[in-house]
């Protein structure tokens, strides 16, 4: 009798734990719904979720539509555009070819891609991985030109990149993205194994994985079964599609879905495919020649964020969006897939790691990075007086790079202007501000070595060294000064010829469909425009010969003006 009271007990007692589990889980999963509330309308694009735990995949949802032209919503099992999270792949499909002994991470690659040029220095394969290579990005490239995604294919991306004749900087002297670098890895798994990068990644990764709804898309004419087409926002309520014949893959390229990537998600776990000492090397962090470690693997993020530590990569391209995070301490991750290019899966993951993971984030407090600390704070910052706003506001320039970002008051807040780019600030404290509304961690600290003297202005960018601006007055040209700067400026390596001219009394620069502005004059021959900084270079006469351009991913450039005769 007595043990029959005891069974009951303990079934009491179980039932009522499952009961208070399942009212938790409620709880979260209410919560995750609620950040995705704005567009889980039937009017609206959105994303999908996977959240997984401990193996299982404890939440998966649909937000919004995939089509809203046909009125077809978000589902779990929706295929969506990763963009450049699609590198992983690739990363592990050079990988299993070096395991197989068809390739070595440190062949150069000329052995692979002889119409590569000769640098004088061996560029390896693995420093295509890590980005290291010092190849210019090949979409910033294009967008120099003026030439939308989708109008060029492989063979004209091999040509362009085999006509630079100059890198950025030495391999492995510095760590800068380059998608140019997973175009040339996509090339280079179909020379060493003679088959593509869709068929190798199909037959190696995706078909012994069961991940039935994810290829390579190397060919934009065929059909994208349950395909989550993409969209702008095209003002209050209403979208603009993306459309793309863009097909090149590499630096991209996959079509995929939240449930499809629960399954990759898990192979770092039990390493079905590729075994353990795969799994190992695609977790190896990249090494510059200096011994400097990066937190860059083989398209794997290895960090931290608010003291754990996470395995991340982001994605985008057009109108679609991805993040995907796994918290491998934690056995926890995080899969956002978005059609919309204005949602910040970045951020909303992390969101969604805080409220499952609130007690492991509580424990690792004290362990917090500076710079994850100050974006922490209110998100309207604190109140800083209108008088020590307008003394920062200004002018301030990177020397090394000539890089300028514009401080200025709007509606009584500091705002930034960077990289053609205005951000909205908010004060953590009068001397540290943090910028609104972006997916990875901003902050401008201000520096004064004496009272009275000009500002040095600390930009601290999550997974960016540290960078120093200091305050200047950019020169003053007159129209007639800046006469000596026009004429046509022709880049023998990109094949194109910019026209630079006077226009309203400002040089106007232009070339078929590129973005049109006007030049801002920084230092002496020294221009800007939006993210574009270019430098004049002056011949035996002190004449105006050619202009060197760097554009983020794309550095030293160089234009030779054309003769007028």
């Amino acid at each position: 009798m007595k043990r029959i009271h005891v069974c009951k007990a303990v079934i009491t007692a179980a039932l009522i734990l499952i009961f208070f589990s399942t009212l938790v889980a409620d709880e979260k999963t209410a919560k995750v719904d609620q950040l995705f509330a704005q567009w889980g309308k039937p009017h609206s694009p959105g994303c999908a979720l996977a959240i997984i735990q401990n193996g299982r995949l404890i939440y998966k949802q649909g937000y919004g539509m995939a089509n809203l032209e046909h009125s077809i919503p978000i589902s779990p099992g929706s295929v969506f555009y990763i963009g450049s999270c699609s590198k992983q792949f690739v990363a592990m499909c050079i990988v299993l070819l070096s395991a197989e002994g068809k390739l070595s991470l440190d062949d150069d690659i000329r052995k692979y891609i002889p119409e590569m040029p000769d640098y004088g220095i061996p560029l390896t394969i693995r420093h295509l991985i890590h980005h290291t290579s010092g190849l210019r990005d090949y979409l910033t490239l294009l967008d120099i030109i003026g030439m939308d995604f989708g109008t060029y294919h492989e063979d004209d991306v091999l040509e362009l990149i085999a006509r630079q004749k100059e890198l950025n900087f030495k391999p492995g002297e510095e760590y800068l993205y380059s998608n140019s670098g997973y175009f040339l890895l996509a090339v280079l798994v179909e020379r060493a194994s003679n088959k593509s990068l869709r068929e190798y990644a199909e037959e190696k990764i995706f078909k012994p994985l069961g991940m039935k709804n994810s290829r390579f898309h190397d060919d934009y004419t065929e059909l994208v079964h349950n395909r989550a087409f993409g969209y702008f926002p095209g003002g209050k309520d209403k979208y603009r599609n993306f459309i793309s014949t863009f097909d090149c893959v590499g630096s991209g390229g996959l079509f995929t879905s939240v449930e499809d990537l629960f399954l990759w998600d898990q192979n770092f776990y039990h390493h079905r495919v590729g075994g353990k000492d795969v799994i190992e090397l695609m977790h190896s962090k990249g090494k510059l020649n200096n011994g400097e470690e990066l937190d860059y693997a083989f398209a794997l993020r290895i960090s931290s964020y608010k003291g754990l530590k996470t395995v991340d990569h982001s994605g985008a391209l057009g109108g679609y969006r991805s993040y995907m995070v796994r918290f491998p301490e934690q056995h926890f991750s995080v899969i956002c897939l978005s059609n919309l290019s204005s949602i910040n899966p970045t951020g909303l993951s992390r969101q969604i790691a805080e409220i499952y993971l609130a007690d492991d984030f509580e424990k690792a407090k004290q362990e917090i990075q500076p710079l994850e600390e100050d974006r922490a704070g209110t998100a309207g910052g604190i109140e800083v007086s209108g008088v020590k706003l307008r003394e920062k506001a200004g002018d301030y320039i990177e020397p090394h790079s000539g890089e300028v970002i514009r401080l200025f008051l709007k509606d009584g807040k500091l705002n930034a202007l960077m990289s053609g780019q205005s951000y909205a600030l908010a004060a953590k404290s009068e001397a540290e501000f943090y910028l609104l509304d972006v997916p990875v961690g901003v902050v401008l600290k201000f520096e004064r070595k004496e009272k009275g003297m000009p500002f040095f202005l600390h930009v601290l960018q999550e997974r960016e060294p540290p960078r120093i601006f200091q305050s200047f007055k950019p020169v003053k040209l007159s129209p007639e000064q800046l006469e000596e700067y026009e004429g046509e400026f022709f880049s023998e390596e990109l094949q194109v010829a910019f026209k630079i001219s006077l226009k309203e009394g400002r040089l106007c620069f232009s070339h078929k469909n590129a973005p049109r502005g006007f030049l801002s004059p920084t230092l002496q021959d020294k221009f800007t425009l939006r993210n574009l900084k270019m430098h004049f270079i002056r011949g035996e006469e002190d004449e105006i010969a050619a202009f060197t351009l760097d554009a983020g991913r794309v550095k030293n450039l160089r234009f030779e003006k054309k003769s007028s005769d």
